[in-house]
């Protein structure tokens, strides 16, 4: 227990510094405040190895996709990937829930760096440009998105289905994905405390190029996460 709570202070104190620190650079280009993102990757990284003896393994390097745009489609069990996966990939544009915007400083980071938010119900009026939204992301920056096809975070076991979300950003944006399987809620589990000594695997897996029907490409990218998570747990 004293770990874990010697853990959240240092932690939460750390990314609430580096947001301090990186505040003028909202007055900045965007390159700056996404600086301040990797770093706050990197942070989260030091404090599970240094606090909790946790170690972080990365498969797949050579599958990241390069010269070409595409999305990430990654398993969701902790907040570790929402800042773990900046260090790997290039500052990703997240999707993301649109309460989380609303949150001091945080929020207001989240908006800088261009994340789209959504609110959750289909009929929102606010979603009605959602799309319109990706592609001109995807067309000024030179980022690829991530999305978290499962839509919230989940225990290590458990298996929800995929939301239909994803396959529609595959459909609409005729683009290939990256599939990243993570089993960090075996360390930092949705409810409880974190666990010592254990190992985080970031799985990168080959891609999905684009051309399959939006329906058996959701069912493939559900099976092929699963099973790799069922792999490396």
């Amino acid at each position: 227990m004293l770990k874990n709570l010697l853990f959240s202070i240092i932690f939460f104190s750390g990314i609430f510094f580096i947001s301090i620190i990186f505040l003028p650079s909202f007055f900045l280009p965007k390159s700056f405040v996404l600086a301040g993102g990797k770093l706050m990757g990197y942070w989260t990284g030091f404090c599970l190895r240094v606090l909790l003896s946790v170690n972080i393994k990365v498969l797949g390097k050579e599958n990241i996709i390069k010269h070409k745009k595409f999305f990430i489609a990654a398993s969701h069990q902790s907040m570790f990937e929402t800042f773990y996966l900046q260090t790997i990939f290039n500052s990703p544009v997240f999707i993301l829930k649109k309460e989380l915007t609303y949150i001091p400083i945080f929020g207001w980071y989240l908006k800088k760096i261009g994340s789209i938010s959504i609110k959750r119900g289909k009929n929102s009026r606010d979603n009605l440009n959602f799309f319109n939204e990706i592609k001109k992301n995807l067309e000024d920056a030179k980022r690829p998105l991530i999305i978290f096809p499962q839509g919230t975070r989940l225990e290590p076991g458990e298996r929800l289905p995929f939301k239909k979300g994803v396959a529609r950003i595959y459909d609409e944006l005729k683009i290939c994905c990256q599939p990243v399987a993570i089993n960090s809620g075996y360390v930092w589990p949705k409810k409880g405390p974190k666990i010592t000594n254990k190992q985080i695997t970031v799985s990168i897996m080959p891609s999905i190029d684009y051309g399959a029907e939006k329906n058996d490409f959701l069912k493939n990218l559900q099976k092929q996460i699963y099973a790799e998570l069922d792999r490396i747990s």
